[in-house]
């Protein structure tokens, strides 16, 4: 990348009229797509920055995101702040997607975490031609290793809870694992996270399995081997709900050069060669002949 691509913030509006905080970085050289991010639970936008830059340059026009509640989107105070989990996906994502689609370009969407079980609710991923999420799994500690599985257990059901209590909302910060969380998030992500296969265990989201099932759009959902909170197993766990999609799953070995990566490190900048496999498939992409 020769030059740092300059983002320019936009505000979108969600169909509840909640404002949301947005990045577009222009795509550099001839449009290739448009490439939305749709990032993980308390992560802000800003981690996403070296990517959409990355991206931007590769002919992309990339748009980052903060959530309701999180980083630029969020109140002055997360206390009393009342929001569903899903918000995230029906209303915020849903906008972008709404802001990004095009009739000159296809759209692509990358995941991450939470980004995946989005893609699956919103209510116009008709619009995206691709999807490629890092880090997607069911969340239940028993797909984690016995130590991770230990910690995870210990977290929900001691820690965390006396935290929330405290403070009215979840200082997600002060663990030093991300932005801070309103209630509404916070108490769902735990109720669901109870369950080997997420929400579709949840005797009231039985809707949701029918959502996932409507997908059609190609996915292809990667996984780090040293992902202790989203092994290929708990991913396989989830994504089966994208019984009618082209589904591919990819194991990634971090001792094939890439170091390190857990949860968080598909988007640090070691991890290019990642970036370049996403964007490499996106380009594949055919878009159908007029008429």
């Amino acid at each position: 990348m020769n030059s740092i691509v300059q983002g320019e913030a936009v505000t979108l509006l969600a169909a509840d009229g909640y404002r949301i905080a947005a990045t577009r970085f222009a795509a550099q050289g001839p449009r290739k797509g448009h490439l939305l991010m749709a990032g993980a639970t308390g992560v802000p936008q800003g981690f996403y920055r070296r990517f959409a830059e990355y991206a931007s340059a590769q002919g992309f026009t990339v748009m980052t995101l903060d959530y309701r509640g999180i980083g630029q989107s969020a109140p002055a105070t997360l206390k009393g702040f009342e929001m569903a989990y899903l918000d995230w996906a029906h209303l915020d994502l849903a906008a972008a997607v709404e802001a990004m689609a095009s009739d000159e370009v296809p759209l692509f969407m990358v995941g991450h975490s939470f980004g995946g079980h989005a893609f699956g609710l919103l209510p116009n991923h008709h619009r995206v031609a691709r999807f490629y999420t890092f880090a997607t799994g069911a969340g239940w500690h028993g797909w984690m290793p016995p130590l991770e599985r230990w910690r995870v257990r210990l977290m929900w059901s001691l820690l965390l809870p006396l935290l929330a209590r405290r403070h009215g909302y979840m200082p997600w910060s002060k663990l030093g694992m991300g932005e801070d969380l309103p209630l509404g998030v916070y108490r769902q992500w735990r109720h669901w996270c109870r369950f080997p296969h997420y929400f579709f265990d949840d005797p009231a989201m039985a809707h949701v399995a029918e959502r996932f099932a409507a997908v059609r759009t190609p996915i292809i959902a990667a996984n780090a081997l040293d992902d202790l909170w989203a092994l290929p197993r708990s991913r396989d766990a989830f994504v089966q709900a994208y019984c009618n999609a082209p589904l591919q799953r990819r194991d990634i070995d971090p001792r094939d050069g890439l170091g390190a990566i857990g949860h968080m490190g598909y988007f640090r900048q070691r991890a290019q060669p990642l970036w370049d496999d996403v964007l490499d498939w996106f380009r594949q992409h055919e878009v159908p002949a007029p008429g």
